[in-house]
């Protein structure tokens, strides 16, 4: 009996195996499925981190997912414990917008084409054609979305739980605060509601915000002539991202989305391609939903199409052209000029320019960041580099998606005077320093050629010959 009983706990302590490992074989091939379908365990796309500047701020600081009011103490504290924050200046972009008329064209041309022509069983194919509906119209036109007013009120918070001494109720009241936005709506309404965001924070919605509106600050491309003319209004000047569209690897994502269409390759166009990636982009950053369009697209072709829109952010705000850079020359010095009587201020412990908010544009942020030599790369991006700069610095998924903030610092320390910098909350450092907040002058020695000149009105007023 003692044998017959060995026997069936070894046969019980086999089968006990035998399921337990079946159950690890299921169980790892039900987490693959699920790790190949994003939809199968999180609203997330898998490629919604190559949106470029039609990317949410959230997938630029993925830590906000689980608290959008979550502040990471290490990167805002101060220089040394004897350190003072004397004053803080964000120039920030606005939040997430509705798509512009042009797009909104091209947009409806790649719907109308799913309805018409495209074939398949698949389920994502069926949702377009049946449960998907074009719910965009021309007169959004890049208007502000509910999502873009929370993404400017959170971020409200978020500074002014990062610097309370500065961000206070008490500097509104005492008129040391200026704010200024650019004048298109989706900017005012953004900047209305940070306001909002701090109103809420201090609880007390009685309070009056005064900003004021200047498109020579926070438009300054609309103000350069001569990146109008060279840039702007100049067909050559995106002959790289142009390029880029006849190469094999967007040849390739064309082929695909034809092919998972199952329509004739000569039916999409580069700018059929981009329209169902930004709808894809759109509805995700929008209303936080993985559309059916996301489907059309793996990895690899959001990797290209996001190439392909840094190319455009490379040529046209970036390093590609040097106007596109020294056009920002009024905004650098309005900086430096706002830092430099607060240096002076802070010696006599009578600092009145605490808080200086600054809402702009993509194209606001973008030339800046350039001129202070932040995300350059050795070489430049070009419309045959692909594969040797899918490591680039110069993604604009991740410096400026919709909310994205450039925020400086100045602390008064007893060695002197600090200057701290953040992009998109995070630490960012100044080129050719090792130290997260340099002594103020270390960091105006850097930018001496600049502060010397960088002239707004020698760098963008044209000769009398090409006017």
């Amino acid at each position: 009996m003692r044998h017959l009983l060995f026997l069936n706990n070894t046969m019980l302590n086999k089968l006990s195996l035998v399921l337990a490992a079946l159950n690890i074989i299921l169980g790892s091939f039900s987490i693959c499925s699920a790790g190949n379908d994003p939809q199968a365990n999180s609203n997330i796309p898998a490629i919604a981190k190559y949106f470029g500047t039609k990317g949410r701020y959230e997938e630029a600081n993925p830590h906000l997912l689980d608290d959008i009011l979550y502040v990471n103490k290490s990167n805002v504290e101060p220089p040394s414990s004897d350190c003072k924050a004397v004053h803080i200046t964000a120039i920030l972009r606005h939040g997430t917008r509705f798509p512009s008329k042009k797009y909104i064209k091209y947009m409806k041309n790649i719907y109308s084409l799913v309805l018409t022509k495209a074939n398949g069983s698949e389920s994502w194919l069926r949702d377009l054609q049946t449960q998907w509906n074009m719910w965009y119209n021309e007169e959004m036109d890049g208007r502000i979305a509910q999502k873009g007013r929370d993404d400017l009120s959170h971020l409200a918070v978020r500074l002014a739980t990062s610097f309370p001494t500065l961000l206070s109720e008490e500097n509104l009241r005492n008129n040391h605060f200026q704010i200024i936005t650019s004048s298109k709506h989706r900017c005012v309404d953004s900047i209305k509601a940070f306001e909002e965001g701090l109103a809420n924070l201090w609880k007390n919605e009685d309070l009056e915000f005064n900003h004021g509106e200047n498109d020579e600050l926070m438009r300054f491309f609309d103000q350069c002539r001569r990146f109008i003319q060279n840039v702007a209004n100049n067909s050559t000047a995106l002959t790289e991202m142009d390029l880029f569209r006849s190469k094999p690897e967007m040849r390739r994502v064309q082929e695909k989305v034809a092919d998972r269409l199952q329509v004739p390759y000569s039916n999409i166009t580069t700018d059929l391609v981009e329209a169902a990636f930004l709808l894809c982009a759109y509805d995700f950053a929008i209303k936080t939903e993985n559309s059916p369009w996301c489907r059309l697209f793996d990895e690899e072709d959001a990797q290209v199409l996001e190439y392909l829109n840094d190319l455009k952010q490379f040529w046209k705000r970036g390093y590609g052209h040097d106007i596109n850079r020294k056009s920002s020359c009024s905004l650098f010095h309005d900086l430096f000029n706002r830092l430099d009587r607060v240096a002076n201020a802070s010696r006599f412990g009578q600092v009145t320019e605490a808080v200086t908010i600054q809402m702009g544009h993509a194209e606001t942020l973008l030339p800046l960041l350039t001129l202070l030599g932040f995300f350059k790369d050795e070489l430049p991006l070009n419309s045959s580099n692909y594969a040797s700069q899918r490591d680039r610095m110069f993604r604009t998924s991740r410096i400026i998606p919709y909310a994205a903030n450039l925020v400086l610092v100045l602390y008064d320390c007893t060695e002197g005077l600090r200057l701290q910098a953040l992009l998109n909350e995070k630490p960012l450092y100044f080129p050719n320093v090792s130290h997260p907040a340099p002594l103020y002058h270390t960091v105006k020695q850097g930018y001496q050629e600049l502060l010397q000149g960088c002239s707004f009105k020698k760098e963008c007023e044209l000769p009398t010959s090409e006017r």
